[in-house]
């Protein structure tokens, strides 16, 4: 739980987690316009798919991300909605 809540703290972090929430598919890395350098993007992507709030799969060049919205409600049911209603 430490480990999510940390993920969710970021403000770039939760960005992204909020883009794909409204997202009605999977969505490339490069889709999210996010004002931080590639590297800085590439670790803010590695810790929300290490504390299991994202997957990413990769097709051709491009690499996706997808929020595991299901698996993440089954774990911590309404934590999700709660973060995601919060400004």
């Amino acid at each position: 739980m430490e480990q999510v809540l940390r993920a969710l703290g970021d403000p770039v972090r939760l960005g992204i987690v909020r883009a794909l929430a409204s997202a009605e598919a999977p969505m490339s890395c490069g889709a999210f316009g996010l004002s931080v350098s590639k590297s800085t993007s590439t670790y803010h992507f590695r810790v929300l798919r290490e504390s299991g709030v994202i997957s990413q799969f990769e097709e051709g060049t491009a690499r996706y991300s997808e929020l595991r919205a299901a698996e993440f409600e089954e774990r911590f049911p309404g934590l999700l909605q709660a973060v995601l209603a919060s400004r």
